[in-house]
């Protein structure tokens, strides 16, 4: 709803009519079906989609409709819910993000549907200084964490990786799919993404 909210369109699928009811201030469509089915992939315009939240109560259903999207319809910005941590490494080497139950929030799906997504995690009080989660790009994987640091404005001060997090980041290379904890200024927030963007250059 949040998505929609925003003024992207949205197409929720699902294989009980009623859960449509759920979706109060919904503008996008709805389709009653399978996520995996192809004439309902069809009626969603998946092949003109940028981004796919497989979230069934199955983890074997998530991932396939993640993979048939990604492989099949070419969308790039895919997450699948997942409920066995156990498979979480396995999905991330087929180049799925997962988000598991317990950090299932709107956020954490946003931040993998809309990687250029430019919202705060957490403001100090003076409002001088925010801390904010950005994924590493696929063209920036390789760089050392150190090198996503610019002067006095912007700091990495964490990294997110396969689920688990770390501080100590010395001499660390970033990797496809990692998730960086950036304490910036208030400077700095306006420059991070255009140095994303332009590859730290």
């Amino acid at each position: 709803m949040q998505l929609s909210e925003e003024g992207h369109s949205v197409v929720v699928v699902d294989k009980s009519r009623d859960a449509f009811r759920r979706l109060h201030h919904f503008h996008g469509k709805t389709l009653v079906g399978s996520g995996f089915d192809r004439d309902i992939l069809f009626q969603a315009d998946a092949r003109r989609a940028n981004a796919l939240a497989a979230v069934t109560s199955g983890d074997n259903t998530n991932i396939l409709c993640a993979r048939i999207a990604r492989d099949n319809y070419d969308i790039k910005n895919v997450v699948a819910r997942i409920y066995d941590p156990a498979r979480a490494d396995i999905y991330m080497k087929l180049g799925i993000p997962t988000i598991a139950t317990s950090l299932w929030t709107t956020q954490q799906v946003k931040r993998w549907l809309l990687p250029a997504d430019d919202s705060i995690e957490w403001t100090a009080s003076s409002g001088a200084m925010h801390l904010v989660e950005r994924i590493v790009p696929d063209v920036l994987a390789g760089k050392t964490i150190d090198s996503y640091n610019h002067g006095d404005t912007i700091r990495v001060v964490g990294v997110i990786r396969g689920g688990q997090g770390r501080v100590n980041i010395d001499g660390l290379f970033a990797q496809e799919d990692d998730i960086l904890e950036y304490l910036v200024t208030t400077e700095g927030l306006e420059e991070l993404q255009g140095l994303i963007k332009s590859g730290l250059r």
